[in-house]
């Protein structure tokens, strides 16, 4: 085979379109108007939104996120303060958690955030230990309550068969998981959920709450209708009043030894 010369090199590259160095375009004012929105088809006057910093491994807190428990300090939790025979009173108090080698151990009673949240992005990460007492409910139980009412369970379920509506994953006394997705106790495992809390009208629910979820990597929740504050052996609804925000509430179930939570944040969501 001949070899190609450069005045054959030359002819090629001539045949080639020539390179466009005209910079692209940031967008335009001459395309038409997206249904049901006041912008137009890549219009250049929508606003881009704000940059967020992702973290630098998976699960590291973005940088416009709000650190719950980052393994230091409790400050942004607070619990109820007790009674002379140590029940809990509805009174403020800090959080009665302990922390334990940068884990915080679930054990004092429930504790809440500070801030209020409606809907949001969260993750967290939590272990039980393989000798923990119990089965069914009575293992490694826990859970997380959008606004103090709607509960994403925390259960140990690797081997420790119970009710489907309340496995690791359900939306508790409402909706099983999609799948079990749980690891084996004594690893962490991984919650990252997506809450869209219920819309309303004059404190009245008009559109249900929704929510996504992910245990360790796994979709089991998906845009799942909540339909109503979760409640224990009784059906739920939407009846009453409800806040536009309310704290998100961490549920000590008295395992033995205690749950353990690490690395917990969250992401307001418009």
């Amino acid at each position: 085979m001949k070899r190609l010369t450069a005045i054959t090199l030359l002819g090629l590259a001539a045949l080639l379109p020539a390179a466009d160095n005209k910079p692209a375009p940031i967008g335009y004012s001459d395309t038409p108007l997206i249904p049901g929105s006041k912008w137009k088809v890549h219009d250049i006057d929508r606003p881009r939104p704000a940059a967020v910093v992702p973290g630098q491994t998976f699960g590291q807190a973005p940088s416009d996120a709000f650190i719950i428990f980052d393994g230091t300090n409790t400050d942004a939790l607070r619990g109820k303060k007790k009674d002379a025979k140590g029940k809990p009173t509805n009174e403020d108090g800090p959080c009665p958690w302990k922390i334990e080698n940068g884990e915080l151990l679930i054990d004092g009673g429930d504790c809440w955030t500070k801030q209020e949240f409606a809907s949001c992005q969260l993750h967290l990460e939590w272990m039980s230990a393989p000798n923990t007492a119990g089965s069914s409910q009575k293992k490694g139980n826990g859970g997380i309550f959008f606004m103090d009412r709607y509960e994403s369970q925390i259960l140990d379920c690797d081997n420790n068969p119970t009710y489907a509506d309340g496995m690791v994953g359900a939306i508790y006394g409402q909706t099983p998981p999609l799948a079990n997705a749980a690891r084996k106790a004594g690893q962490w495992q991984t919650y990252d959920i997506v809450f869209l809390a219920p819309k309303l009208d004059k404190g009245k629910v008009i559109e249900p709450a929704r929510i996504t979820t992910f245990v360790n990597g796994v979709c089991v929740q998906n845009h799942t209708v909540i339909m109503g504050p979760t409640k224990h052996k009784a059906a739920t609804d939407y009846s009453g009043n409800f806040p536009e925000k309310a704290a998100l509430r961490f549920q000590d179930h008295k395992n033995e030894p205690p749950v353990r939570l690490r690395n917990v944040w969250v992401r307001p969501l418009p």
